[in-house]
């Protein structure tokens, strides 16, 4: 809707620069002018803002379901940016999946950790009795990589289940590191992550999304 505006030679008045309301004055040419704000009618609930709405919300949850470790994944981030305000940045709407009826979250998409450390190479990722286990190359040759850095694994089945166990890098070409989990089994696993941190948690690799093997 566009603006209304009229003109006022009022000396009365004197020079007007206030705004109030739907309502604006200023001076122009030596005329006071006044003009409405221009406004437009807004609909809240189209279609695309309730997928806005409810991929934000989804983001959100994510974040929250993964219990702190998103905040060890970003030391180094943005000036005035949490690293909830970082993540949902990073992830909203690069980790939605919105080619259903419903959008959901890509968790193979989503960044739980972000920086310059190396990170290592996961070979596999196999559901044993009790366990994930993640066998992987060290990487240790690589520039910003460190036998000290610590591995972090991050196993969140659907039940929002968070099981987590970590590790130095170590000085060796392969490894291996076990997390914990309750009744484990391939189809209950929503999404297994890697990222690592230096010793002192200052720096942070980027992080890795995990397949489990057949």
């Amino acid at each position: 809707i566009p603006r209304i505006m009229s003109l006022s030679q009022n000396p009365v008045m004197g020079q007007m620069a206030k705004s109030f309301a739907n309502v604006n004055t200023y001076v122009h040419r030596g005329q006071n002018v006044v003009s409405s704000k221009a406004f437009n009618r807004k609909d809240k609930n189209t279609d695309a803002q309730k997928a806005q709405r409810a991929s934000f919300k989804l983001i959100s949850d994510a974040y929250q379901s993964l219990g702190g470790f998103a905040d060890a994944g970003f030391p180094v981030r943005p000036e005035k940016l949490s690293p909830f305000n970082y993540f949902m940045q990073l992830n909203l709407p690069n980790a939605i999946d919105a080619s259903g009826d419903v959008p959901v979250v890509d968790f193979s998409l989503l960044q739980i950790a972000k920086g310059s450390v190396s990170s290592v190479y996961v070979t596999s990722a196999v559901v044993g009795q009790g366990t994930v286990t993640l066998t992987y190359e060290s990487n240790t040759e690589f520039p910003n990589a460190k036998p000290d850095d610590v591995l972090r694994v991050i196993v969140k089945k659907k039940s929002g289940a968070l099981y987590s166990a970590q590790s130095p890098r170590g000085s060796e070409l392969t490894g291996t590191v076990e997390v914990p989990v309750t009744n484990a089994a391939k189809v209950d696993v929503e999404c297994v992550y890697v990222f690592l941190t230096s010793k002192d948690g200052q720096k942070a690799s980027n992080s890795v999304y995990v397949p489990i093997n057949d």
